[in-house]
């Protein structure tokens, strides 16, 4: 990896900016609204919109052929090489379903003269509601309580919780769904409510949020939510050294990006008590296992595998988004991103994905420095 910044790009997109046929990778029965969309803006013949069930990657990439766009998710691994076919097969608009876009390598969709397009939010309530979800969940034990009197068993040994009310809250990363989710929380009435951000909100500092460091966060917190995009200097933020400074007890919610948390090093913390529970809605390794039914295999990723075991940890399978308003934004913004590309305007808008210096590189920073100003950990 170089520090070099390389030079800017002056390719012009491919040819045209009309397209007539977009290949929809990773689809689940949930995108139907987006797939009847797309059909109804490109047209009804089956090669307008092409349904692929499958992730897009190298050996995925060739499915697209005929195609002049590709419709990805989350998982989806568009890196240097996936992109190199994809411009050979023609592909000049990446449309992704997702705010985040660390799945997409900018820099050689760039010099590949492909345009990059995401839904910038689709529903930060939807988000911010399901880490406040996770929370209770955890802290009132109630998947055990749940399970409990599905089996008539009424007995409360064991369920004890605590309440947030009195505590103290950290909220990494202040952007739409964090601030969303540190209104949510301050109804709860807890006693202080700490935030980190490089941009530090008015409206938080009006409802009582103190801006202080990522380390002082994290470490006189009782109760952490992630809301930090995943850069090169927000890859594993938390880890061995800052968990070892956290309270003892400490409860850590993530619905924003699993390479934020470097998992061994959470696994062995809760196995060692000093974090108290965890929420994840997210997983660094999800790729090979998340929007897949794995019931009737084994999961080789011992971590994850290990995490499961734990009674003081939830895992959901990035289902934060999952609301029909969500899925309703994300249909119509996908296809206002096509209609900006076929005007020529996508250069302004604001759903464009650039390649920032910080992004060029695939391989993480070491998370040494969290205080970096604004090329840093800018959140959503």
């Amino acid at each position: 990896w170089s520090s070099a910044k390389p030079k800017p790009n002056t390719r012009e997109p491919m040819s045209t900016t009309t397209v007539k046929t977009v290949a929809v990778y990773s689809y689940q029965k949930y995108d139907k609204l987006l797939v009847d969309k797309l059909t109804e803006l490109l047209g009804s013949k089956p090669e307008n919109v092409r349904v692929i069930p499958v992730g897009l990657d190298t050996l995925t990439a060739e499915l697209a052929h005929g195609c002049e766009a590709v419709c990805v998710f989350v998982n989806d691994k568009a890196d240097a090489e996936c992109l190199e076919v994809l411009g050979k097969l023609g592909i000049k608009l990446i449309l992704t379903r997702s705010a985040g876009f660390n799945h997409i390598d900018l820099y050689c969709a760039e010099k590949l003269g492909m345009v990059v397009m995401r839904v910038p939010q689709y529903s930060p309530e939807a988000v911010a509601e399901h880490a406040v979800a996770l929370l209770l969940a955890l802290i009132r034990k109630l998947p055990k309580a749940y399970n409990r009197v599905r089996e008539h068993n009424f007995n409360l040994s064991g369920l004890e919780g605590f309440t947030i009310h009195g505590k103290t809250i950290g909220v990494l990363g202040t952007g739409k769904i964090g601030q969303i989710t540190a209104k949510i929380l301050k109804g709860f009435g807890p006693k202080r409510l700490l935030g980190f951000d490089v941009f530090q909100s008015d409206a938080m500092k009006e409802l009582g949020m103190e801006y202080l460091s990522a380390e002082e966060v994290m470490a006189q917190s009782d109760i952490i939510t992630m809301h930090l995009p995943l850069l090169p200097n927000t890859y594993h933020v938390i880890n061995q050294d800052t968990i070892a400074k956290m309270k003892k007890g400490v409860v850590i919610i993530n619905t924003s990006r699993g390479g934020l948390i470097d998992t061994d090093a959470l696994r062995g913390a809760l196995k060692s008590g000093q974090i108290g529970a965890v929420g994840l809605d997210v997983y660094e390794n999800e790729a090979s296992f998340f929007f897949a039914d794995c019931s009737d295999q084994i999961i080789t990723d011992d971590t994850l595998s290990g995490l499961l075991t734990f009674p003081n940890v939830i895992i959901t399978a990035h289902q934060a988004f999952l609301t029909i308003e969500a899925l309703t934004t994300i249909a119509d913004t996908t296809v206002d991103n096509i209609k900006t590309f076929h005007a020529g305007t996508w250069a302004e808008s604001h759903n464009h994905c650039k390649a920032p210096v910080e992004l060029l590189t695939t391989q993480p920073a070491q998370p040494a420095a969290l205080e970096r100003g604004p090329s840093g950990l800018k959140t959503e």
